[in-house]
């Protein structure tokens, strides 16, 4: 089963588009979760637990697990929101080429573990680097379109020879790419007048859209023009992980109110969005 049709049944399933991000920020995990033996794992066990009604996707980003604790913690994570019924995605920008760039998509292979059902991928070395994950048509590969920080435009908006700007260039080849109707497009929500634009390019690729959240990005432009046929995701990850975090419930023992916070946040955010569903 392709992960995008398991991904609809998730979306049906959960009347949501919701990809909750997984970032267990060392720095900012409550004291209830401290003492164990793997702290992040804890986080997210209980960020899962608070949210699963509610979400689409789980969406940790490579960053926070790159130790040797934190792979560990990556494994149960997905394992724990398999156990859930809903997909991952990992958000690990991968591309590279030849032996590194298969070496990095191992993390798909299902008989090495659990492994992500996605990944975000980026596509400045060309379709080469990127063959080892597109040649595995059961997975999910979101290619980084048009991202969302200010940074962004210094190379996505140059203009090209053939008047097309640079992301929109990446546009059309993730469209050229989609053999295997296992592609997605990265497209930030902070500008919808340009999530629009995308949109008419590639009417039939689903978008993972951040930005909606903590960056401020627009729910009803994500919503309208980041669903491919009911299709694609909206990217909450502090916004929603991080929404219990005042001083009272940081020092809560139990952590009860700081992950029923996130529970609601992940509810409040699904609402929203389904009103432009």
């Amino acid at each position: 089963m392709h992960f995008f049709d398991r991904l609809a049944d998730r979306i049906a399933t959960a009347d949501s588009v919701v990809s909750v991000g997984l970032d267990p920020d060392p720095d900012r995990l409550p004291d209830s979760v401290l003492d164990a033996d793997l702290p992040r794992w804890q986080f997210n066990r209980r960020i899962i637990d608070a949210t699963h009604d509610h979400a689409a996707c789980y969406k940790p980003n490579a960053a926070f697990y790159e130790d040797a604790d934190g792979w560990r913690v990556l494994e149960e994570t997905i394992a724990y929101a398999h156990g859930k019924d809903v997909p991952v995605l990992l958000d690990a920008k991968r591309g590279d080429i030849g032996n590194t760039a298969r070496q990095y998509a191992r993390i798909l292979d299902d008989e090495e573990g659990p492994a992500a059902d996605a990944i975000t991928v980026n596509p400045f070395l060309g379709r080469d680097s990127l063959e080892p994950f597109l040649q595995r048509a059961d997975k999910g590969v979101f290619v980084l379109g048009r991202t969302s920080n200010p940074g962004g435009e210094d190379l996505q908006d140059l203009e090209l020879a053939s008047g097309e700007k640079l992301y929109e260039r990446v546009v059309h080849l993730a469209d050229l790419w989609n053999g295997n109707g296992n592609v997605g497009l990265v497209v930030g929500a902070t500008n919808p007048d340009e999530l629009e634009d995308i949109r008419e390019l590639v009417p039939d690729i689903p978008f993972l859209v951040p930005g909606v959240g903590a960056q401020g990005g627009d729910a009803e432009a994500a919503v309208e023009h980041g669903l491919a046929d009911g299709v694609g995701l909206v990217n909450s990850s502090r916004g929603i992980i991080f929404a219990g975090e005042d001083a009272d419930t940081r020092r809560d023992d139990s952590g009860d109110a700081f992950f029923k916070a996130a529970g609601q946040s992940a509810k409040q955010l699904k609402q929203r969005l389904n009103q432009f569903r």
